[in-house]
């Protein structure tokens, strides 16, 4: 098996264990305040690095990290309006998202492509589907989903040009520079009890930082290097199934049917796209 995918899964893996810990983590501060603080911690993390990063690494680091962010402000914003199931269903359209995109970037379309990721979203759809529309949350999920189906494509298109600490260490920086920015827009009074508010959380920020961000995102940029962005973005959309099984494990959240079944046909998703015929591999751009 090509070693780029066992790379991604063990990132999917990681990321997947974090859904727990945030969920514990926000009993007591805001999603603005856990991703500042997790930035924050990978950004130290990574610094050691950020001194002879080319200026090359900086421009791309740069824009990774203006997607990523965007990402995560988008998906934060929609969860307001909109269930965490459904926020997690209509995320998981950038795995249709980025084989569509990629014809932008010069790749090409395979059918196993677009069926493998239609596959996939039903699967995380049948896992978490509960219905409950909002115009304007799902409008900011959909851009989320947008946002990080670009980053996988430029990911893909860029990883090979850098280092891989370089690349992360770059992107990490920018991520808390700006998250930090957008944590101190909020209300004096929250940013009062921010320390006390999150004393009772270092050790999971500690690990969303140092381990599910920074360590994650550099073994992304060398993962990435091998796996053509569509097949990437198949990966990632293990990361709903792992965080229903580390939900199950840690938290005794109920796995019936439909969590196995969703698990399941995302795991067949995963095996479709590994069926697709060397010659109709997508290039990366």
């Amino acid at each position: 098996m090509n070693p780029g995918i066992l790379i991604l899964l063990l990132v999917t893996l990681v990321w997947g264990t974090t859904f727990p810990l945030l969920k514990s983590a926000a009993a007591d501060l805001g999603g603005v305040e856990i991703s500042a603080f997790r930035f924050i911690v990978a950004a130290v993390c990574m610094s050691p690095f950020l001194l002879s990063a080319p200026r090359r690494a900086w421009i791309d680091g740069a824009l990774l990290g203006v997607l990523a962010l965007a990402s995560y402000v988008t998906q934060a914003y929609g969860l307001q309006f909109i269930s965490s199931n459904r926020s997690a269903f209509l995320t998981s359209l950038n795995v249709l998202m980025v084989p569509l995109l990629g014809l932008a970037f010069g790749g090409r379309l395979a059918w196993t492509a677009v069926a493998a990721g239609a596959m996939a979203c039903a699967g995380i759809g049948l896992m978490s589907w509960e219905g409950g529309g909002n115009l304007a949350g799902d409008a900011a999920t959909i851009v989320c989903a947008l946002a990080y189906a670009l980053y996988v494509i430029v990911l893909s298109q860029r990883s090979a040009r850098h280092e891989a600490k370089h690349l992360a260490a770059t992107q990490i920086v920018v991520m808390a520079v700006l998250a930090t920015a957008w944590m101190l827009l909020q209300p004096a009074e929250s940013l009062a009890t921010l320390v006390t508010r999150a004393v009772p959380h270092v050790t999971t920020l500690l690990y969303l930082g140092a381990v599910a961000t920074a360590g994650m995102l550099f073994l992304q940029a060398v993962g990435q290097r091998r796996v053509a962005a569509e097949k990437a973005a198949l990966i990632f959309a293990m990361e709903p199934v792992f965080a229903a099984l580390f939900g199950w494990m840690w938290l005794g959240e109920l796995l019936g049917w439909r969590g196995v079944a969703g698990g399941a046909i995302v795991i067949g998703a995963l095996v479709l796209a590994e069926l697709r015929p060397a010659g109709r591999k997508t290039e990366n751009a």
